[in-house]
């Protein structure tokens, strides 16, 4: 039986995530703040609403993928979305925020008899719209166990439980992020030094990410980065190396690598 969902956030990742659900059969009342963005969901008939607090339905699923931590606290703290999601709802946060933020929201959700399940998206949105997503989960069971099918039908490929404390997927998530962008780092100093040297850098990436390194951010980021493919500039791995970073210092983790990435990125 298909659930009504709320949807908050209808950017690069969360327009296909979106459309995913209502491929399958769900219906959605969404929100965004740029409400043009909508216009592809509206077409197919879905509910354009005009402040958060009004996708949610008492009781129901509640999902927010929005840019960071301000945002989502923004979200959550807006009139009334707390109070009308209520006793036996679900909010699913699919954001890439500190683990100590998700951590904070649980509780505010927990006061008002809601669960906060955390399921970070791993993916590109072409990633999204071929339905091949990563998604660590972390929360209560039996909100796990009610969203589950909701994250299949949004392009999981795979579904990965961090049991119910809250801020594991979210570490997990800036864990991934930290190390896919340091890849993409070195495979751009390694193959620039390889062309100089007069060895194609298509060759290398052929027979490395065919044999020592043969993972997709390695064979993605190899082909794209020897090929020279425009790169699209973007705040994101800026954003979640510095949350990386300060998520390590405040555990008391050593942070030579991320702290000389975060400057590069700064640059």
């Amino acid at each position: 039986m298909s659930e009504a969902i709320g949807f908050i956030g209808l950017g690069l990742l969360g327009l296909p995530v979106a459309t995913n659900l209502v491929d399958a059969g769900h219906s959605l009342r969404v929100y965004n703040r740029t409400a043009a963005k909508a216009a592809p969901l509206v077409e197919r008939g879905v509910y354009l609403a005009s402040r958060p607090a009004d996708v949610v339905t008492p009781g129901g699923v509640v999902v927010t993928l929005v840019w960071d931590d301000a945002s989502l606290e923004d979200v959550v703290k807006s009139d009334g979305f707390l109070e009308r999601l209520g006793p036996g709802g679900v909010h699913i946060s699919m954001s890439t925020v500190l683990p100590e933020t998700a951590r904070r929201l649980e509780r505010l959700h927990a006061q008002q008899g809601c669960a906060y399940v955390e399921a970070p998206i791993f993916g590109r949105p072409e990633a999204a719209a071929a339905r091949r997503l990563w998604i660590p989960v972390a929360g209560k069971q039996p909100a796990k166990d009610r969203v589950r099918p909701l994250l299949e039908a949004m392009g999981a490929q795979g579904i990965f439980d961090f049991g119910e404390a809250v801020g594991a997927a979210t570490t997990v998530k800036l864990v991934g992020n930290f190390l896919i962008v340091s890849a993409a780092h070195s495979l751009t100093e390694a193959l620039s030094m390889a062309e100089k040297s007069g060895v194609d850098p298509k060759a290398v990436v052929e027979m490395l990410t065919t044999t020592l390194f043969a993972a997709p951010i390695y064979q993605s980021y190899g082909k794209m980065i020897a090929e020279k493919t425009p790169a699209m500039q973007s705040p994101i791995p800026l954003k979640d190396v510095g949350l990386f970073k300060r998520t390590a210092e405040q555990v008391e983790s050593p942070t030579p690598i991320s702290s000389h990435l975060y400057e590069l990125l700064r640059v």
